[in-house]
């Protein structure tokens, strides 16, 4: 499908969007003009109406501090943050079957890229491949705080989709069978763990959830069998024979898991950086795998079937206008999130 005259005149071309000239914190977030993208071919413009955070979206906007220097990215400021959105189709470019203007829909765009996606924006540029037709029975909302940290969740789980090499693994990652085993969820209620928590149940896992005390109920209305209260326990160490590990937190504590696990068992940490365990994993006969999420149309269009059917439940811990993009960002860092936070854009 190409383009009429028509369609290209009416497209705007100055847009509000969040846009950072350096790094830093939450100040430097910007509400700020910005042109308009323009579709290239395979692609469709989005008139973006929510959008969702996630802790890439801090990683770029602080320069990805926590990498060693040389796998620190270099991006030509003014950056644009975020991936996921939810919003309506206004262009169709050349070579885009399937999509046309006013078809609602959600994204997670260009992931992984450093700045490219450019969702913190009111219009956002999407490959075709990359997006699915929105959810019917929920909002712009729920539909744009889902797509990373459910394809993170569906990709570590069920279906990783791609076979791009993680660079932190020799081997492949490959998902485990689910259905009667004991899967521990760390981080349960956070973007990614409150999915972990509904994709193992809806396999048939007995799921066994830790965080704070204050998500207990939520955790116990997605699923979990079992609740742990990391504030006054320590599930590594009152909990035992466990076959799969998710560990939504990650990072260099996540090796206190290995001896819950059974010989056979999994740990998969959602964030490897900094795991020092491989020697131990292998003593105890443990498998610990880690996968890199893709932008998956696809997985989207599979992922909006379960959402509609009740399987899936998108948690929202707080909103805030897109012109507040930088209080979204300082609660992000407060912590102690439940489910996921997300922007609304508004068009005047």
């Amino acid at each position: 499908m190409s383009l009429s005259i028509e369609q290209k005149s009416s497209r705007p071309m100055v847009m509000k969007a969040i846009r950072q000239h350096e790094f830093g914190g939450p100040e430097v977030l910007r509400y700020e003009d910005a042109p308009v993208p323009a579709p290239k071919k395979g692609e469709v413009l989005v008139k973006v109406k929510a959008i969702g955070l996630n802790p890439p979206d801090w990683y770029l906007r602080d320069g990805y501090k926590m990498l060693p220097p040389e796998w620190q990215p270099k991006v030509p400021f003014p950056i644009i943050l975020g991936t996921d959105i939810s919003g309506i189709i206004t262009e169709v470019a050349e070579g885009v079957e399937g999509l046309e203007a006013g078809d609602e829909v959600y994204s997670m765009v260009r992931f992984p890229s450093y700045g490219a996606s450019q969702a913190y924006a009111q219009y956002v540029s999407v490959p075709a491949s990359e997006i699915a037709l929105k959810p019917k029975n929920v909002d712009f909302v729920q539909a744009a705080a889902a797509p990373m940290s459910l394809l993170t969740a569906w990709q570590f789980l069920i279906d990783q989709g791609h076979n791009e090499p993680n660079p932190l693994q020799p081997n492949r990652h490959e998902p485990v069978p689910l259905a009667g085993k004991k899967v521990l969820v760390n981080g349960a209620a956070g973007g990614v763990g409150h999915f972990v928590v509904q994709l193992a149940k809806w396999k048939g896992a007995y799921v066994i959830a830790v965080a704070s005390t204050k998500q207990e109920s939520i955790l116990r209305e997605l699923g979990a069998d079992e609740f742990i209260d990391y504030t006054k326990y320590s599930a590594n160490e009152i909990v035992s024979d466990v076959d799969l590990v998710v560990d939504a937190v990650g990072g260099p504590t996540t090796g206190r898991f290995l001896k819950i696990l059974k010989k056979g068992g999994a740990l998969f940490p959602i964030f490897p950086l900094g795991f020092s365990g491989a020697a131990e994993a292998e003593k105890l006969g443990v498998t610990v795998s880690a996968t890199q999420v893709r932008s998956s149309g696809p997985q989207l269009t599979a992922l909006a079937e379960l959402i509609e059917q009740g399987v899936i439940k998108t948690v929202i811990d707080s909103v805030f206008p897109l012109e507040a993009a930088s209080q979204a960002h300082a609660r992000a860092a407060a912590g102690n999130i439940q489910g996921k936070i997300a922007l609304t854009v508004n068009h005047i």
